[in-house]
């Protein structure tokens, strides 16, 4: 490794990267969008069922983040600290995404404890290999503006697993259990081989990214390596809290909408899950054309963040993304066309962010550093996982409770009122989070000259 600030990383090392966040993703988005759903209309798990086995793993899981942080940041190999579990993590990752999904028959009993098991080991291993996976953006360079352009390729990588998930799964599952609304039609088959595939693209594209980075910044020696010392100095670093904050509020409202999007069109909507475009259902072309959008809004990251900084860019973008879900409430469930172009516009402005946040997370080890003399870039970046996964949380839990309270039950025609909390569920609640999101970071206190000067005094004190 390498101090030099001059040390960036070429184009086949960036799109190596980026491939890793799509790995990730087929996790992230497949448990986001399908799990529910897929516990409460294929398994046949009561939703409050789910939201306790929500809220029971996701605790748990938010504890391993640090621990893998710290961890990762003691890991010393001849390929770096974070590299190797990329390499040591891939195929447990994608053997548990498949068994996640499998979906075996059992009686009611087995089926709660084996998708409380298998989501469990899930989380554990995703943290085991995602935590070394983000926290090595920040030892990739220590360019500021590189890291930013290195963070889009990261979410092009993100969101090209989100498409892939909202355009390719349900239609998959599909065909894979013997055609939607055909006699005979076995949604739990069209699960199981759906995310045999899924998983195993998810362990050779971890593996690619293992071939293709490098570790340039090596951190500081640190003569006491209290784990404590750590912890304080991150307790300590107000640019970290504001942005723990802000991301419990990100993935909560991510959370919610997500969950229930499948219900929403399924029950709302009255998508029955056959071809409406294409080969794609309602509830598919929504989302692959949001995912598009979000594609699409990562090219403005630069211009944007060069133009007004990442944390206003941020800001701005968050607050408006908050409007365009809380415009849902308003649409009819027959006006299907123009939820498409509300949520086109509001992907468009929420494609830049998850650059500019991971980007800004980069900027806050280097803040710890600059501040104490101690860099723990593997628990700062474990510390916002941590933050991120109990939003993931409480939207999550919150999503499986909500439904329970206003009486939804799977596979059947919902009463007027359930209807009616399911677009608030899917508009306002989420709506609002992404608001207090908004405020919260007008707390953030790295700006753009704050970034110059941390660069020159770190690469000083490096040298």
């Amino acid at each position: 490794m390498t101090n030099g600030s001059d040390d960036k990383p070429g184009f086949s090392e960036k799109l190596g990267y980026g491939m890793g966040d799509t790995a990730s993703n087929i996790v992230f988005q497949g448990v986001n969008i399908l799990l529910l759903y897929f516990y409460t209309d294929v398994m046949g798990l009561a939703p409050a069922t789910v939201a306790l086995i929500f809220v029971g793993v996701r605790i748990w899981d938010t504890v391993n983040d640090p621990v893998m942080g710290i961890i990762a940041d003691r890991t010393q190999t001849r390929h770096g600290k974070y590299r190797p579990y990329l390499l040591w993590m891939a195929v447990p990752f994608g053997l548990i995404t498949f068994l996640t999904f499998a979906a075996p028959s059992m009686g009611d009993t087995l089926k709660i404890a084996y998708a409380t098991v298998t989501y469990l080991i899930l989380m554990m291993v995703y943290t085991a290999i995602n935590v070394p996976y983000s926290a090595l953006m920040g030892v990739m360079t220590s360019n500021s503006e590189q890291r930013t352009i290195l963070s889009s390729y990261r979410f092009v990588g993100a969101f090209t697993a989100a498409l892939i998930i909202s355009m390719a799964a349900r239609p998959m599952v599909s065909l894979f259990g013997g055609g939607q609304g055909t006699e005979g039609f076995d949604e739990a088959l069209g699960f199981r081989l759906t995310f045999l595939l899924l998983a195993t693209l998810a362990t050779v594209l971890f593996l690619v990214t293992f071939l293709t980075t490098r570790e340039r910044v090596a951190p500081p020696k640190v003569t006491d390596p209290n784990i404590r010392k750590d912890v304080e100095v991150l307790l300590q670093n107000r640019a970290w809290l504001v942005m723990a904050a802000a991301g419990v509020l990100t993935l909560s409202n991510v959370a919610v909408r997500n969950a229930v999007t499948f219900h929403f069109f399924k029950y709302y909507v009255g998508d029955d899950g056959s071809p409406y475009f294409l080969f794609l259902d309602q509830t598919s072309l929504f989302l692959t054309l949001g995912s598009l959008a979000f594609i699409a809004g990562l090219v403005f990251t630069k211009t944007l963040a060069r133009t007004f900084g990442k944390r206003n860019a941020l800001i701005g973008l968050t607050v408006l993304n908050a409007l365009t879900m809380m415009a849902f409430f308003f649409i009819p469930p027959e006006a299907y066309w123009v939820m498409v172009g509300v949520n086109v516009l509001g992907s468009l402005l929420a494609g830049p962010t998850p650059a500019l946040v991971w980007s800004m997370y980069a900027d806050v080890a280097d803040y710890g550093e600059w501040r104490s003399g101690r860099r723990s870039t593997g628990l700062v970046f474990s510390a916002a996982m941590f933050a991120q996964k109990m939003g993931l949380t409480i939207g999550g839990a919150g999503a499986g409770a909500l439904l329970g309270l206003i009486g939804f039950v799977a596979n059947q025609e919902q009463s007027p009122e359930a209807l009616e909390g399911l677009r608030i569920i899917f508009s306002l609640v989420p709506g609002a989070l992404a608001l207090c999101n908004g405020l919260v970071l007008l707390l953030y206190p790295i700006r753009e000259e704050t970034v110059e000067q941390m660069g020159r005094e770190l690469a000083a004190s490096r040298a």
